[in-house]
């Protein structure tokens, strides 16, 4: 809940949200879901982490999730989401690798997924860096196209294998 403000705030830059479902016209309505979002139990080790940059580190620049896909899983969804001044600068990446190692090392998940709306490059740029591959195109609840991202544990050993 410390974050809570800034991540208001960073839902409220209309380009931050622009290919993302949820009550962002709504102040109150909002308000009410990223409480639920910040303050429910997703499960052992799952949840959102917030970024911070190096040069900033009392400024909050995004987040980066691990929760069950649309809230109720089986599957698990890595998803992340930034200020708009932190955009190019490679932080979503960056942040996302450890929490992909957190999904597979820690959490032992046999896999993590990402649905991305095909407008949002940069999105699925992020995926792509990651290692996530595209497993197809699919339909959003409200008929919207959606791009869905896979990374299973051998995609993972394959693209994070370390030198010994």
């Amino acid at each position: 809940m410390a974050d809570f403000a800034a991540c208001l705030a960073m839902d409220r830059e209309p380009d931050v949200t622009k290919y993302i479902q949820g009550p962002w016209n709504d102040p109150a309505e909002h308000e009410r879901f990223l409480i639920d979002r910040i303050e429910r139990d997703w499960g052992p080790r799952l949840g959102y982490w917030s970024i911070f940059a190096k040069e900033s580190p009392d400024q909050l620049i995004g987040w980066i999730l691990l929760i069950p896909y649309e809230a109720v899983g089986p599957d698990i969804d890595i998803g992340w989401r930034l200020r708009h001044a932190a955009w190019g600068r490679r932080y979503a990446a960056e942040a996302a690798r450890p929490v992909v190692e957190h999904a597979f090392e820690t959490v032992g998940l046999p896999r993590i997924v990402a649905d991305i709306d095909p407008r949002n490059v940069a999105s699925i740029r992020v995926a792509e860096t990651i290692g996530m591959r595209f497993a197809g195109d699919r339909s959003y609840a409200n008929g919207a196209p959606g791009k869905a991202y896979r990374m299973t544990r051998d995609d993972f050993a394959a693209a994070y294998r370390r030198n010994p």
